[in-house]
């Protein structure tokens, strides 16, 4: 207990708050900019077993926010080298590096075994896939998004709304920080955050952060947070991401790339109909639709328009989703 002695004293902890984390089982999505903050705060607290996910490698762009790594790191699997800098932090803490992009045919194997979820991808068709995974097996979810110097994190499902209940719409664009950029001190700040969250999750800590979402503004020095026990979960039936492995010779694919931006689909079988002919299309009159795009943004859109027509077997593909924060 000496190397958690300082936390240990406090009264809502103490050995057997202690002893819960050493038995929890913790599965983290992404090991980037917010997974560099949030894992060694969690294997350093005393959590036993950390499952940590992401088929990314270190680049040197990673490092200005990727603390966790170093120049040595370089093209290395990033979940073996958080699996290294963790076992030299804490041999106690059990480390299963997966090596995995995150789908929907890999949820069940990641989740096998899991007390709760960090959702450190801050990617919105794996949040929402977690989500509903999460939601289905009554598992606490803590997720985090940051651009810029923005970013907030929530605490879902696990007996508190889901990530849809609160944000049932499609982001407005698929700005990322590759694309839009980021700043290293607000990515830690809800890294950390993420960790507290989870932590206090695991030790049953009140009020608990499950139904509650903090903001982080660092434009204009804002921090706020709001609670959302009562927020309604959609009505409508949930239209799911699918990856390649999920899709059958019965469904109706329907490529949005133009063959410019995507020569070769998902598939081989694809209708090629781009979002402003879909208007004008005429879907089969039975079967699932699955609508493919990069992102998930414009097959989300496109899924809208199709369920505003009757049509309800839809799902999702996001072709190429951007690797974790």
């Amino acid at each position: 207990m000496d190397r958690y002695q300082r936390q240990s004293m406090l009264p809502e902890i103490g050995v057997q708050g202690q002893q819960r984390l050493a038995r929890a089982r913790v599965l983290v999505v992404g090991a980037g900019g917010l997974g560099a903050t949030l894992l060694p705060q969690l294997a350093g607290a005393g959590v036993g077993f950390l499952r940590v996910c992401d088929d990314d490698r270190v680049e040197i762009h990673n490092l200005h926010r990727q603390t966790l790594f170093t120049l040595e790191d370089l093209g290395q699997p990033k979940v073996l080298a958080t699996r290294r800098a963790l076992n030299a932090l804490n041999p106690d803490c059990e480390v299963d590096a997966v090596k995995l992009r995150l789908s929907g045919s890999s949820l069940d194997a990641v989740l096998h075994d899991i007390d709760i979820v960090v959702d450190a991808a801050d990617n919105f068709a794996i949040t929402w896939l977690l989500s509903d995974a999460c939601f289905r097996c009554e598992l606490p979810l803590i997720s985090a998004s940051v651009l810029g110097r923005q970013g907030y994190v929530g605490g879902f499902c696990g007996g508190a709304p889901s990530y849809r209940a609160l944000f049932p719409q499609l982001p407005s664009s698929a700005a990322s920080c590759s694309t839009a950029g980021v700043m290293g001190p607000a990515v830690a700040t809800l890294g950390a955050v993420q960790a507290q969250m989870t932590l206090s999750v695991l030790l049953g800590l009140a009020p608990s952060p499950l139904g509650c979402l903090v903001n982080c503004d660092f434009v204009n020095w804002r921090f706020s947070q709001f609670r959302f026990d009562g927020a309604p979960e959609p009505m409508e039936v949930v239209i799911p991401f699918l990856d390649v492995q999920m899709l059958t010779t019965e469904d109706c694919i329907v490529e949005l790339r133009s063959p410019e931006e995507a020569p070769v689909s998902v598939a081989a079988q694809v209708h090629r109909i781009l979002p402003d002919e879909l208007a004008n299309w005429q879907p089969p009159s039975s079967g699932r639709i699955v609508l493919v795009c990069a992102s998930g943004i414009r097959a989300g859109r496109a899924a809208e328009q199709l369920k505003a027509r009757g049509y309800r077997d839809l799902a999702l593909v996001a072709a190429e989703y951007i690797p974790a924060v």
